[in-house]
Parts: structure tokens; C-alpha cells; sequence
């Protein structure tokens, strides 16, 4: 049987999602606990790759299983062995073909950046000193909504077949001393957000202005954009799928 695990994590401790040779990352925790709680050797395939440092209050991965499961039991088993700064929110079943993936509809990404200093959030928000106009950074990210091509704010050593995504949604709230930048796609590439982020601060900071995204966008050099910013302040918000996906057997 194929079962959905939900979780979250704070990223900071881990070199990423994925699992890697020489560096912890979230999924080699979670299948080593998976692993000793179930008896046999288990592998999980997440919805994506967050980076080193990167956080996800919403993270889906999937896995098979001969055995029916008692999902509440091994949700609450999960929690007791994972670290603190894992969760797992449910486990469910799911159709044979589900996959964590590629039938995932949307992704939402936020970043925090601050605009006070702060000694409760400086290590959950990227504090900019100086006044930024927020006005002209929304315009700026609106904008966005134009384009399909983002090669710009991609890793430069990828193996994508395509740059295309989707943009379906971007907005900037301020929330207490705090600026909150969301955007939704139907996919991200490497790096994308952090990019997108640094290019949008230097357009508040006066250093860029309209119509040089414009043609920043346009130039698919990823030297042309702005800098990517720390990885402390980014967080995968929230993972859409069909609602077909779920086993109601």
C-alpha cells in the first residue's frame, strides 16, 4: 500500500531535504526513524527539495508499505523518536500511483524579512536596515505574473528540461515588524524564491528599478539578478493536491 506522510520542520539544523553523502538532511532522519519503528528498511519520496536551511510548516512525502498500517499509531510512534524540530502532522493512504511529486498541483513559499532589529527573530527573518519601498517592490513582483521563463533566478548548474513555471499568485503583507513576501506555482526551480526575493529587495532599496526586471527576465542570466538571500528567512508554506489522491477504503 502507498501512504502520504504530512510533517514540518525547521531547517536549520539540516543540509537540506534530500538525502546527501556527507551532510544530515530531514528525509535520511525520517526513514532511519521509519526504519527502527517499522522493522525494515524504509525510503520516503518528498514533494521537493528544500536547501540547506530552508523550513517547511508543510511538507508531504510518500511511501509503500506491504502491511496495512495503523497511521495514528505510527504518527504518534514518529513523533516520539524524531528530533524537535521534526513533526509529523498525519499519515494517510493514498492511491497505488500517488506521488508526492509530480501530482502536486501548487507550492506556496513565504519569506520573512524584517524590518526592526529583532532578538526573537533573527533567526527566523532576514533583517534589512534600511527603508524599503514596498510599494514598488509589490509592482515589481505583479509583474511576475507576465512571465513563464524564470532561467534568471535558476541555479546555473541544473539538470531541469525546462525553466517555464507557472506563477499563479505573489503578495507582500506586513505583519507586525515584519514584511511577508508569498508566491505560489505550480513549480519552483532551484534557488528561485531567494533570487526572486534579492532581486525584489534591491527594487525597494532604489538600486533596480521596473524595467530593469524587465530585463532581467528577458536576459535567462542568472548574473543579471539580484542577490539570493539567507536561507533562515524562507519557508514552504503549503503543498496542493487533488483531492482524488486519498484512499477512502
Amino acid at each position: 500500500m502507498r501512504y502520504f506522510i504530512e510533517l514540518s520542520y525547521n531547517g536549520q539544523a539540516y543540509h537540506g531535504w534530500q538525502n546527501q553523502p556527507n551532510a544530515i538532511s530531514v528525509q535520511e532522519v525520517i526513514e532511519k526513524a521509519m526504519s527502527t519503528i517499522l522493522g525494515q528498511k524504509m525510503a520516503i519520496m518528498g514533494a521537493g527539495r528544500t536547501d540547506a536551511g530552508v523550513h517547511a510548516k508543510q511538507m508531504f512525502a510518500h511511501f509503500d508499505c506491504n502491511d496495512e498500517l495503523d497511521c495514528v499509531r505510527l504518527c504518534y510512534n514518529l513523533n516520539a523518536f524524531l528530533p524537535k524540530d521534526v513533526a509529523i502532522r498525519s499519515v494517510f493512504p493514498v492511491i497505488a500511483d500517488a506521488h508526492a511529486r509530480f501530482h502536486a498541483t501548487s507550492r506556496t513559499y513565504l519569506y520573512r524579512i524584517a524590518l526592526e532589529k529583532n532578538p526573537f527573530n533573527f533567526d527566523s527573518a532576514y533583517f534589512i536596515k534600511k527603508k524599503l519601498d514596498i510599494h514598488a517592490m509589490q509592482i515589481a513582483a505583479d509583474s511576475l505574473l507576465n512571465y513563464k521563463d524564470f532561467q534568471c533566478f535558476s541555479k546555473t548548474n541544473t539538470d531541469v528540461k525546462t525553466y517555464n513555471c507557472n506563477i499563479m499568485n505573489v503578495k507582500f503583507d506586513q505583519v507586525d515588524d515584519e514584511l511577508h513576501f508569498t508566491i505560489q506555482a505550480d513549480r519552483f526551480l532551484r534557488n528561485m524564491v531567494r533570487a526572486i526575493v534579492g532581486t525584489l529587495i534591491n527594487i525597494g532599496l532604489g538600486k533596480l528599478n521596473l524595467s530593469d526586471l524587465h530585463t532581467i527576465i528577458k536576459s535567462k542570466n542568472r548574473q543579471e539578478a539580484g542577490y539570493s538571500v539567507p536561507a533562515h528567512g524562507l519557508y514552504l508554506i503549503h503543498i496542493s493536491y487533488p483531492e482524488t489522491l486519498k484512499n477512502g477504503n
